[in-house]
């Protein structure tokens, strides 16, 4: 087997074990942090050359063939989910360098980052629905231990809200796989997509799947379902803050882009459910964004807003919505992650969370304000930033598909986004501090804050300059969903059984 197959879950895991040997010694354990989650990014960038080449890697971990086997595959959405899980573990533990904690809860950290790198890793390059449920076991234990970290009550009321909403999804995801393997006899995503297209399923089956479905939905934060987000992304560390809203919800997002794809390519009635869902997402996230004065719950429900637009791509079931749901997925883990460690830096300077014990940052830290500035107007839609793109690829991919009514739904929400993003402007940057400028704490002590910043800003600003590149590598990808032939491998066919 190709090492660079599993090496995606094998560098984060190598990191985590050696950390735990070595965890007397803090600062050890974080330069060993950065190094693997580097080695991550390296691996992740060599996946996406080779899938920009049409390479597909798959295999059978111990020899056993699909669908009994583990089966592993990483093309082109893989490969770039993987790339841009190691650039944004990478910001993170840089980040997380500059925080002021006892020497412990900076070993925890990196530690369980690595942990949760390895979960969300492995869900993106199996093509086994058990095995998916078990990677979501291993980045949900590491998402506990994040979110908690630090202690307070705060810290464990929003860990025992996340921790209760999303052991009740995984429980529904672990009910539904059970009664999919019952009803087919398989697991294999591929192999069910061939069942499912022939029509061979027993009763219950679409019933089974739509459940699975809705635990996917919930980890994502789709409405009705997202409240428990929201509620929790406020309150663990900034740096964990930041990389759960980068890369958690993205996980359910994936899930629901590769199921959907594999058993419906064609637009049905669970396509007409998801593009109610996806309009409903849009708008009462970025609503309740509009009502918020807390900079990451400002955030939190932008989330929920912008994993509508995600969804409204899948929903839409075009070559080019689904092209338009990848490029959104690449640039909204970016931008994201970003604003939130934008936003804690902003915080730590002023004091506080909150827009009204917030002030005088552009007067004081003027680079500050044009590192929010472009993510900020990029979130929104302004062009040439990289959500302009992406925003234009899923507006024109509604109007071919005759859903005027979605086309206006984005374009409202990214109306309401930009107005929300002007209040964070307004408060935190234009107006004084209410204690004076005196009150602002210099950053110099925080100059690793500022590098990941500045490295996603580029980063954003390079996607919407190369927009073409990125563009071509997403209807490429997407062109690979739906297909199970194309990259689950091997299969059995239709006729053999």
């Amino acid at each position: 087997m190709n090492i660079l197959l599993v090496a995606p879950v094998l560098v984060p895991l190598a990191t985590l074990l050696l950390g735990i040997l070595l965890r007397a010694r803090v600062r050890l354990v974080a330069r060993l942090s950065i190094g693997g989650c580097s080695l991550l990014l390296l691996v992740g960038l060599t996946l996406v050359w080779l899938a920009a080449s049409d390479v597909v890697l798959s295999g059978q971990l111990g020899s056993w063939q699909a669908p009994y086997g583990i089966s592993l595959v990483i093309d082109r959405l893989s490969a770039a989910m993987v790339a841009i899980s190691g650039t944004i573990g990478l910001a993170t533990v840089v980040y997380g360098v500059g925080r002021d904690c006892p020497p412990q809860v900076i070993r925890d950290f990196h530690l369980f980052v690595q942990g949760l790198l390895c979960g969300i890793c492995g869900a993106f390059i199996t093509a086994d629905i058990f095995n998916l449920y078990v990677w979501f076991e291993v980045l949900l234990i590491a998402s506990f231990a994040l979110m908690a970290l630090g202690g307070g009550k705060r810290h464990l009321a929003g860990t025992m809200t996340y921790m209760a909403l999303n052991l009740f999804a995984t429980l529904l995801f672990l009910l539904a796989a059970g009664l999919v393997y019952a009803s087919t006899g398989t697991l294999n995503m591929g192999d069910l997509a061939l069942i499912v297209r022939a029509g061979e399923t027993a009763p219950g089956t679409t019933a089974a799947l739509f459940l699975m479905l809705l635990s996917f939905a919930i980890k994502a934060a789709l409405f009705p379902v997202f409240g428990w987000l929201p509620a929790t992304y406020h309150v663990p560390l900034m740096a964990v803050s930041a990389l759960f809203a980068g890369l958690l919800t993205k996980v359910g997002v994936y899930a629901l882009i590769r199921l959907v794809t594999l058993l419906w390519p064609e637009y049905g009635p669970a396509h007409e459910a998801l593009l109610w869902i996806a309009c409903a997402t849009m708008l009462v996230g970025v609503l309740g964004a509009a009502a918020q004065s807390e900079v990451r719950r400002i955030l939190s429900f932008h989330i929920v807003s912008q994993i509508g637009y995600m969804i409204l791509g899948l929903a839409l079931a075009t070559p080019l919505a689904l092209a338009g749901a990848v490029f959104y997925l690449i640039h909204h883990i970016v931008v994201k992650a970003n604003l939130f460690f934008i936003g804690g830096l902003a915080a730590r300077i002023c004091g506080s969370e909150h827009l009204a014990g917030m002030g005088g940052l552009y007067a004081r830290y003027p680079g500050l304000a044009l590192l929010f500035a472009i993510p900020a107007l990029s979130l929104a839609g302004i062009p040439p930033l990289s959500g302009f793109w992406a925003k234009l690829l899923l507006v024109r991919a509604s109007l071919e598909s005759s859903a005027w009514w979605a086309a206006a739904i984005a374009l409202i929400t990214g109306i309401f986004t930009l107005l929300s993003m002007n209040k964070l402007w307004n408060e935190a940057f234009l107006k004084a501090h209410p204690h004076g400028e005196a009150a602002l704490q210099t950053a110099g002590a925080q100059r690793c804050n500022w590098w990941p910043i500045a490295a996603l800003t580029l980063l954003t600003v390079a996607i919407g300059l190369g927009a073409g590149p990125v563009a071509e590598y997403a209807s490429a990808a997407a062109a690979q969903l739906g297909d199970p032939q194309a990259y689950f491998h091997p299969l059995r066919t239709t006729e053999a059984r």
